[in-house]
């Protein structure tokens, strides 16, 4: 069988790949080589900015299906009804480190999942914790700078990481599942995954319900220590990418059963806590899991950098009975994760194979750019309303509207009954058992007894006492301790 004739990007055969063009057989090489040219200036350019977060991630495609019916609660036509399966791409991640980083570190994992739809893509961004540092937007910048490499030293800096925490007494709830045992997930197979944001789900009657999802891995919650981490991360740096890709080619497809918590939406105003603040969740007896569908995972991506690289998730990525509700990170986010990825990929990124829909077709008129696929025919217009037969709106909203009230302004969150930033905080570290208890103070004094200044320890160390004061003498004791070593 004859192989095909390598060409240049403008199809012209290439008549000898391994010697460049000169000026004589030792001569300088000659600015007339196209070939040449091309290969070094493609070479140059192979690779788009790294994700500012998440950038050292994973994926794989697969499908979710529906096994309990949830109509009652949304009209979403991919839960219409059990056994309705749909093709799905899930990214994991780490957040905090670059692209270089290892897999097994303590950092919270990213769990994004893409629903290809047959009402369009729906995007499901979380994290395999179910709260998160901050709960307004306008820190997100902030947080992550102290988290990432210092500009002067080029590491991450316990000084920035616990001088942030020491400010933002909100993220000990966040702090104390970080620093316990789930804080380094033994591979992305054996992590669940959370919506962590509160969504708004709407039935075909148009009543509005909140919802959190919860992804409970059906392979078993496993996880590492410090010391087993740092092994396996000087072994093989990409160990959950590895553990990831070898499982499902072997056969073993990893899966999750999906749950969700539903709370009417008459319920929101008056609960304990604010349904609405990314750093609490909703206890499980006063809104139990529902089981909704199974997540399986069962093909490896061809090209990492094409697929997990160039795959965009945006959470204002809503289909028709799922919307948005009044959580000041996820609002946020609906601008800034599709932003992030007109820079990196460019306007026309939903054009990539990875992030255009699979069950059905866009329609709209969103033409040109850089990498421009989409002209859509000589006599298409790029203007509506038009009379040339162009696609037209629906007049149905994907959700029910969010009532609001008041005065602009910059405000602090409605407080709710059982508001505080330690509360749950302190349930969460009366829930482990004795050996998890001494385990997370572990982690925690050796960060926070790195930090060199004393104000921001006692800083940190006040917001563990005011959590549990078991909790907080033991911390304090344990950092002393290390300190005066």
């Amino acid at each position: 069988m004859s192989k095909r004739v390598l060409t240049t990007e403008s199809g012209a055969p290439v008549a000898d790949n391994q010697n460049s063009a000169s000026a004589g057989a030792g001569g300088p090489l000659l600015l007339q080589d196209q070939h040449l040219l091309e290969k070094l200036a493609r070479f140059n350019r192979e690779r788009i900015p790294e994700r500012v977060v998440h950038a050292r991630g994973s994926g794989a495609y697969g499908h979710f299906e529906v096994t309990d019916d949830v109509t009652g609660f949304t009209h979403a036509d991919f839960l219409s009804e059990t056994g309705r399966r749909t093709e799905v791409f899930v990214r994991f991640s780490t957040v905090a480190d670059s692209l270089g980083g290892a897999d097994a570190v303590r950092d919270p994992r990213g769990f994004a999942v893409k629903f290809y739809t047959a009402e369009g893509n729906y995007d499901l961004v979380g994290n395999n914790t179910p709260v998160f540092f901050i709960k307004d937007p306008i820190k997100f910048p902030d947080f992550i700078h102290s988290q990432k490499r210092d500009p002067f030293t080029g590491r991450q800096e316990p000084d920035n990481v616990w001088d942030f925490w020491a400010h933002s007494p909100e993220a000990t709830h966040q702090v104390t599942w970080l620093m316990g045992d789930r804080g380094i997930p033994a591979s992305y197979r054996h992590m669940n995954g959370y919506g962590s944001h509160t969504y708004q789900w709407t039935n075909a009657e148009g009543e509005a319900f909140f919802v959190k999802y919860h992804f409970k891995t059906n392979q078993g919650v496993r996880s590492l220590s410090g010391e087993q981490a740092a092994e396996i991360a000087g072994k093989d740096p990409s160990s959950h990418q590895t553990d990831l890709l070898q499982a499902i080619e072997r056969g073993v497809h990893p899966s999750w059963t999906l749950y969700v918590q539903i709370m009417p939406a008459a319920e929101a105003a008056d609960y304990r806590f604010n349904p609405f603040d990314l750093t609490k969740v909703w206890p499980h007896a006063d809104y139990p899991l529902r089981r909704v569908g199974r997540l399986v995972l069962d093909r490896n991506p061809d090209n990492v950098f094409a697929e997990v690289e160039q795959a965009a998730f945006s959470p204002n990525n809503f289909v028709p009975g799922i919307g948005p509700s009044r959580d000041k990170m996820l609002q946020g986010r609906l601008f800034a994760y599709a932003d992030a990825h007109r820079y990196r990929l460019g306007v026309n990124h939903t054009l990539l194979a990875v992030n255009a829909p699979k069950a059905t077709t866009a329609h709209n008129y969103g033409r040109d750019g850089l990498m421009a696929a989409n002209a859509q025919g000589r006599h298409a217009k790029n203007y509506e309303p038009n009379s040339y037969d162009g696609p037209v709106e629906t007049g149905r909203p994907l959700s029910a509207p969010l009532a609001v009230s008041g005065h602009t302004g910059t405000h602090d969150a409605p407080a709710h009954t059982k508001d505080d930033d330690f509360f749950q905080a302190g349930e969460l570290y009366r829930l482990l058992s004795e050996e998890e208890r001494q385990r997370l103070v572990a982690n925690i004094a050796g960060g926070l007894s790195q930090v060199s200044r004393d104000d921001v320890i006692e800083k940190n160390l006040a917001h563990f006492h005011a959590a549990d004061p078991d909790y907080g003498r033991r911390v304090e004791e344990a950092v002393r301790a290390l300190r005066e070593d």
